[in-house]
C-alpha cells in the first residue's frame, strides 16, 4: 500500500551523503588548515640557508665590492676604482696583467696533466678493487690512506724524497745510473714531481667514488653481455662506462675544480720555481692579497678565475648532456 511519502533510499548515494555530513559536522583538527604546512620545508632548510648566506653568499658579494676598490687593508683610504682592477688584468702594460696570465698558464698546465691521470688511474684501481680476491679490503684501505693526510704533510714528505741532494728518489736513481733529476728546481721535472705527488695523494678518493658506482651496476647486464659473446673490452665499453656516466660527470667536475685550485703543492714543494713558472693562479692571488695587501686586485683575479672555472664546468655538463641525448 502506498502512503505517498518517499521512502529514503539505502543505496550508495545515501551512504556517501551521510559520510559527507558527518565529515562536515566533525570539528577540524588543529594544524589542518589549508596551506598551514607549506612553510615546513623552509624550516628544515633554514639552518643550511643561514650558513650558506653567512659563509658563502655574503663573502662573495663583499669580495666583489672589494674588487671595485683600490683596497689596501693597511691604509685607511680605499678609493672606489670601478672596473679598473679587471681592466688591468687584460692590459699588457699593467703590473698585474702579464703576471696573472702567466700564473693562469701554470694552472692550466697542472690541470691538463693531472686531470687525465686522476680519471684513468683511479678507474683502473677501482676495477681491480671490485674483483674478488684475498685481502681486497686491505688494499682498498692502502689506496685510500694517503688521502686522509693534509696537503702540508704530503708535500713536505715528497719534497724531501725528491730533493736534488738528499732525496731518496734521486739516490736510488743514481745507483742505476738514471739520476739525479732536479725535481724541485727545473722544468719539466717540477711538473712531474707535483703531478705525480698529487696523483698518488688523491687517487684514493676518486677510486672510492668509482668503486661505489661499479657496485651499483646490475650484474645481470654483465651476464647478458657474456651470453651475447661480448669480451672484456666490449663489456667495459658498453656496460661499465654507460653505468658510470653520472659518476664520471661528478669525478671530472670535482677533479678539474680541485686541480685548478692547486696551491699547497707549489707553495711548499717548489715555491713557484724555477722563476715563477710553477706559481699557480691561487698562489699568485694569495701573494697579491696577503703579502702585498692589494686585496682589490686579488679579488678581481679571483672572480676572473671563477668565471673560467664556471665556463669549464658548464662545458663538461654540456658534453655529458649531448652524449646522453
Amino acid at each position: 500500500m502506498t502512503t505517498g511519502i518517499d521512502q529514503p533510499s539505502s543505496g550508495p548515494a545515501t551512504s556517501a551523503g551521510r559520510a559527507a555530513e558527518e565529515s562536515a559536522a566533525r570539528p577540524r583538527r588543529a594544524g589542518s588548515a589549508p596551506g598551514q604546512g607549506r612553510w615546513t620545508p623552509y624550516l628544515f632548510l633554514a639552518p643550511y640557508l643561514v650558513l650558506f648566506t653567512l659563509f658563502a653568499l655574503a663573502p662573495t658579494i663583499y669580495g666583489f665590492w672589494i674588487s671595485l676598490h683600490d683596497w689596501d687593508f693597511t691604509l685607511p683610504g680605499k678609493p672606489f676604482v670601478g672596473l679598473s682592477n679587471y681592466a688591468d688584468l687584460f692590459s699588457s702594460t699593467s703590473v698585474n696583467g702579464p703576471t696573472f696570465w702567466q700564473s693562469m698558464r701554470a694552472t692550466g698546465i697542472f690541470t691538463l696533466f693531472s686531470v687525465p691521470l686522476l680519471l684513468v688511474v683511479p678507474l683502473a684501481v677501482a676495477l681491480l678493487m671490485n674483483q674478488r680476491f684475498p685481502g681486497r679490503n686491505f688494499f682498498r684501505a692502502v689506496y685510500f690512506a694517503p688521502y686522509v693526510l693534509g696537503v702540508a704533510v704530503v708535500t713536505v714528505l715528497w719534497r724531501y724524497l725528491l730533493d736534488n741532494n738528499v732525496g731518496l728518489v734521486n739516490y736510488y736513481l743514481g745507483l742505476v745510473g738514471l739520476g739525479p733529476y732536479p725535481f724541485t728546481t727545473a722544468l719539466p721535472w717540477a711538473w712531474v714531481a707535483m703531478v705525480g705527488m698529487t696523483v698518488w695523494w688523491t687517487l684514493g678518493f676518486n677510486a672510492v667514488i668509482y668503486l661505489a658506482g661499479l657496485q651499483d651496476i646490475p650484474r645481470e647486464l654483465y651476464e647478458a653481455a657474456k651470453v651475447d659473446g661480448a669480451g672484456a673490452w666490449a663489456r667495459f665499453r658498453n656496460v661499465t662506462l654507460p653505468g658510470l656516466r653520472p659518476i664520471l660527470l661528478f669525478v671530472i667536475s670535482t677533479t678539474i675544480l680541485a686541480s685548478a685550485n692547486m696551491f699547497g703543492q707549489a707553495y711548499i714543494m717548489t715555491q713557484g720555481a724555477p722563476g715563477n713558472a710553477t706559481r699557480t693562479a691561487i698562489y699568485y692571488i694569495a701573494d697579491e692579497g696577503l703579502k702585498r695587501f692589494q686585496m682589490g686586485a686579488a679579488s678581481a683575479m679571483s672572480f676572473v678565475l671563477t668565471l673560467f672555472l664556471a665556463v669549464v664546468s658548464l662545458a663538461v655538463f654540456f658534453v655529458f648532456r649531448q652524449k646522453e641525448a
